[in-house]
């Protein structure tokens, strides 16, 4: 018997978002209902524009024709590095981001920063400094910012605030990792998303240390039905402390064939007890099937070089340097999903759907 609510959540328009293939980088675009949009994250410059016309296209499949706020984790080149290619394709009304550039030693990020500065001086777009507990004003989702400018949200978010078992684990820095990071990764602005019963997490960049910051003692953020993996899957991020404690169901993973997808990150949300299904942009080369999750929930597999070097590893042979990222197919993920919870997570290569209720 189909009931009147039914009805109503079957005909309720539905959030859409592209996980866009920027080759490592980032770029996420979240459509609401009402056709506003939030866009998290540019990509990389150059390559003939490639990154901004993957947005374009994607803005294009949503019906919009212009991006409402764009979200500027921390100022990387593979986040920020897009932004004039962008708005030169596409209307941007806001730009939302930390503040101040915090990684002043390495000359690209101060000259990002500087092009980024002198393009919100020409007037044309409204302008946002966010701090943790800000609420960005988007009609139907209640988002909140968890971190920004190295700080991190003080109080639990509602429901939230249990205590953390994975906490009492060895407080150790990944491998290779001997400093919290005091540059850019760090300060990213990350935020919890709700729509509807569904609640979804993406943290930018934001290092291992910080994560501790928001999970220990206490859970500040709780349970997550779908996570953006931080920092595409590298090292200095996604920390058991995290992983484990917002239990989440779906995670999707920007990485690139060289770039992210560490294997003790995709080993840590394998093993996370919650047992999510990942999703990734890219077939992580370095992890090869042990590792990596199974082909059908992969965007985009290995390109002949990629190949050719993954025949050189399983010989023994150190890896070659990467490639160039490369100017593939760049096939996108995407989640359609309802206020009641249900979403469904659609690989752009194969078409390959599975279809989630938040729990």
């Amino acid at each position: 018997m189909t009931t009147g609510a039914t009805l109503h959540a079957q005909k309720a328009a539905p959030m859409r978002i592209y996980v866009i293939d920027v080759e490592g980088g980032q770029s996420t675009l979240f459509v609401m209902p009402d056709h506003t949009s939030l866009l998290v994250d540019t990509g990389f410059p150059g390559n003939g524009g490639r990154d901004s016309q993957r947005i374009a296209d994607a803005a294009k499949k949503a019906g919009i024709s212009r991006i409402d706020y764009v979200l500027l984790t921390h100022y990387h080149l593979d986040h920020l590095g897009g932004v004039p290619d962008l708005v030169a394709k596409i209307p941007v009304g806001t730009f939302i981001d930390h503040g101040e550039n915090r990684e002043t030693v390495v000359r690209g990020t101060v000259r990002n920063y500087e092009n980024y500065q002198a393009m919100l001086q020409s007037g044309k777009y409204k302008h946002i400094i966010v701090k943790p507990g800000d609420k960005l004003p988007i009609p139907g989702v209640d988002l909140t910012f968890l971190s920004a400018a190295g700080e991190v949200l003080d109080k639990p978010l509602p429901g939230a605030g249990q205590a953390n078992a994975t906490c009492s684990a060895p407080d150790n820095m990944p491998e290779g990792i001997n400093t919290p990071d005091q540059a850019e990764n760090a300060q990213s602005a990350g935020f919890e998303m709700n729509f509807g019963k569904l609640r979804i997490l993406d943290l930018g960049d934001l290092t291992w240390d910080k994560e501790r910051l928001l999970m220990c003692p206490a859970n500040k953020i709780g349970h997550i039905n779908l996570l953006v993996v931080s920092h595409h899957g590298s090292k200095p991020s996604s920390s058991p402390a995290l992983i484990d404690g917002i239990t989440p169901q779906v995670a999707i993973m920007d990485n690139g064939e060289r770039k992210g997808g560490y294997v003790p990150v995709l080993d840590t949300i394998r093993a996370t007890p919650s047992k999510p299904d990942l999703w990734q942009l890219h077939y992580a080369l370095e992890g090869g099937d042990q590792h990596n999750t199974g082909k059908a929930m992969i965007a985009n597999l290995l390109s002949p070089e990629g190949e050719a070097a993954a025949k050189e590893l399983a010989e023994g042979k150190p890896l070659p340097p990467p490639a160039p990222p490369a100017n593939d197919a760049g096939h996108s993920i995407t989640v359609e999903a309802y206020a009641n919870g249900r979403f469904t997570v659609t690989n752009g290569r194969n078409g390959f759907a599975k279809t989630y209720q938040a729990k």
